[in-house]
């Protein structure tokens, strides 16, 4: 499966740290409860994405071949006061050019530890361009503000997300993904808004396909397998790839006006339960 070029991870990342920083800036609430992720605070979202994204920079930076713990990494946990806005923003702004220069530096070949065992600073581009976007959009949402996603960050972060799946199908004996198993089902992704697909001989910029954007995921007995393209499923998850990506990833309710859930809805549902990450 193609991907992102390693600048266009990059820059991505570097675009939505800003676009974060907006939130943070915006008069928003800090201590209100995020209702994606409600254990947090919009606050204690923007540390642990802060925190994240310094712990993948020191890591790159120092060709880590073991996980680094948090606590050695500097300024991991913030700025000592809270609730101050001001300082929030200026410790996140520091947060994503430390990840973002350290990434550019090293290259996407630089030999790096990771928890997938894709030991180089391409999978810390790749991973932390989907954690700020899809945190970026818990923070957006909590705010009341506007959120969209570049069509091509989109479906790569689907990609990535189905990626991960069978890595823990692979890996992880015990995962939840297991539980997928059993007599066919198939779930098809599909884009409403002419999403273009990701080439990587054009240095990350999509080009259009003739049916736009679409993903078919496989559930049998030997587990999860995936393609992309359209055809026809046991249910289907369709609407603007934005939205497609936040109900993937759990992130708004299937009965959310701007997403259509045609067929077997439990399948869908069963899919979100098991094949959880983050």
């Amino acid at each position: 499966m193609t991907r992102l070029a390693h600048e266009r991870y990059c820059d991505e990342i570097a675009y939505q740290v800003g676009e974060l920083r907006s939130v943070v800036t915006s008069g928003a609430d800090l201590s209100r409860s995020v209702p994606t992720t409600p254990d947090w605070t919009l606050e204690q979202l923007v540390r642990h994405l802060g925190g994240a994204l310094r712990w993948a920079a020191l890591m790159v930076r120092d060709g880590a071949e073991k996980e680094t713990p948090e606590e050695d990494v500097p300024g991991f946990d913030g700025p000592e006061a809270r609730g101050d806005a001001a300082a929030l923003d200026a410790w996140l702004a520091e947060s994503g050019d430390l990840a973002v220069g350290a990434l550019r530096d090293a290259g996407p070949d630089a030999r790096v530890w990771s928890w997938a065992g894709i030991e180089n600073a391409g999978f810390w581009a790749r991973r932390m361009t989907h954690e700020v976007t899809v945190h970026r959009a818990d923070a957006t949402l909590a705010a009341g503000l506007p959120y969209e996603v570049a069509p091509e960050v989109a479906a790569d972060a689907v990609d990535e997300w189905l990626e991960i799946v069978e890595w823990a199908q692979r890996t992880l004996p015990d995962d939840e993904v297991h539980g997928l198993r059993g007599p066919l089902r198939t779930i098809h992704l599909h884009a409403t808004d002419t999403a273009p697909e990701v080439n990587a001989e054009r240095s990350g910029m999509g080009v259009p396909p003739p049916e736009g954007w679409g993903r078919l995921i496989r559930l049998d007995e030997k587990g999860v397998s995936w393609s992309r393209g359209h055809e026809q499923a046991t249910v289907t998850l369709r609407g603007p790839l934005t939205w497609v990506l936040l109900a993937f990833y759990r992130r708004i309710p299937l009965d959310d006006p701007r997403i259509e859930v045609l067929g077997e809805r439990a399948v869908f549902e069963h899919w979100l339960e098991r094949a959880s990450f983050g």
